[in-house]
């Protein structure tokens, strides 16, 4: 054979090694992306609520998994799971909480009302807000923002203005004091127990304040980050009465409705400076003893289904009522809007502002908007379920 020969059939044959290899490289990475996927799918299946940001990338012959988690347990499923595959790669995966907060992973929110982010950036969508002395889980820090998780799951950031973070030992005794919870819509604390000196700051309905003593008609209180004040008495309960004595019902959530009549509408709200559609029944139910998810898409999973015909007379007050487009050949079903019944072939919702509307087409106040992209209602209220919190059986607060 010729040397040309020898040389084209050597070039050839490596050209054959080199195209395997490759097939074998992208076969390699298409079964990770597939596993990473598979494992994203059963333990994160919300970004809201669970991160799991994996990535499998190539140095040289080495696979690297990095990115990061909040969910040891998933991240230890995708080891498994490539290790009984025989993939080799090389862990770079961080898992949160990340080593500089670590200590101080616990934190309460300092401010009547935070606005969380959905990126550290005080020009970043609202994705939802928290009252003040909410504990939260602290994950990670950026320059002054915090990345954090609320009683309801949801993951978000917040300048370190609306926080304060705390070690073990510091949130152990914070949840171990006697609190005070704000019950009017809107108000203040004060410099003296006179309602009449200095504000402190201004509180909201919902709002969790140290207890220190009593003096006349008020409450003299601390902040999480140590400043005091006095909140009338008129204005608050102990927390302690206020939960044992809470007995939630539909006439009870339906007293709490109207009293939030005509706060404007803000995407991302749950308070009572403003409030989105899911913003608004989270807070009805809050001030009621429960701690329901936040969208309205994620409180449609929860309870017990009542009607998906409109078969209005089937419903209870407190009921949620969801809103959106039903699914298609081609399309899932999205839901967009909620609301709670009422009686009397109404509901209230928050749309513009906090307002009722009627299904009844003879109705001042009929919602035919709505009422065309009805879905179905859900009943919450004293169901059992992973996603409902009763504060009276759960250690949020205490």
């Amino acid at each position: 054979m010729s040397t040309m020969k020898q040389r084209n059939l050597l070039l050839i044959t490596l050209a054959l090694l080199l195209i395997s290899a490759c097939t074998e490289t992208a076969k390699e990475e298409s079964l990770l992306v597939s596993e990473i996927q598979e494992i994203k799918t059963e333990f994160a299946p919300d970004k809201r609520v669970a991160l799991f940001n994996i990535s499998a990338g190539r140095k040289g012959d080495a696979i690297i998994l990095k990115g990061e988690s909040n969910l040891p347990d998933a991240v230890n499923a995708l080891m498994e799971k490539l290790n009984s595959q025989d993939i080799a790669f090389i862990d770079s995966i961080q898992l949160l909480p990340s080593q500089e907060i670590l200590g101080k992973t616990n934190g309460l929110i300092n401010n009547s009302v935070s606005n969380l982010r959905s990126n550290p950036k005080h020009s970043a969508e609202l994705a939802t807000q928290a009252t003040l002395g909410t504990p939260v889980k602290i994950y990670k820090k950026e320059g002054d923002w915090y990345y954090i998780q609320t009683p309801d799951k949801y993951l978000s950031w917040v300048d370190n203005g609306g926080i304060v973070s705390q070690t073990d030992a510091d949130h152990k005794a914070w949840k171990s004091s006697e609190k005070i919870i704000y019950t009017k819509t809107y108000g203040h604390s004060y410099m003296k127990p006179d309602s009449d000196s200095q504000i402190v700051t201004d509180l909201v309905a919902g709002g969790i304040l140290e207890f220190l003593n009593e003096q006349d008609d008020f409450y003299a209180v601390k902040y999480p980050d140590g400043r005091t004040g006095y909140v009338s008495k008129n204005e608050s309960q102990p927390y302690g009465k206020w939960i044992a004595a809470m007995s939630p019902s539909g006439e009870s959530l339906l007293e709490t409705s109207k009293t939030l009549m005509g706060v404007p509408y803000l995407w991302g709200g749950t308070s009572t400076k403003g409030m989105d559609c899911s913003g608004f029944t989270k807070t009805i139910y809050f001030l009621n003893g429960m701690v329901i998810p936040r969208d309205a898409s994620q409180q449609v999973h929860t309870g017990k289904q009542i009607d998906e015909n409109r078969n209005f007379e089937n419903l209870e007050k407190g009921d949620l009522l969801f809103f959106g487009r039903k699914a298609t050949d081609s399309t899932k079903e999205r839901v967009v809007h909620v609301g709670m019944w009422i009686g009397n072939k109404e509901f209230i919702h928050a749309s513009n502002q906090v307002r009722v509307s009627s299904i009844d087409r003879n109705a001042e106040n009929f919602d035919e908007f709505n009422l065309n992209r009805y879905l179905r209602s859900k009943r919450i209220l004293k169901e059992e379920d992973k996603d409902l919190i009763d504060l009276k059986r759960t250690s949020v607060f205490k």
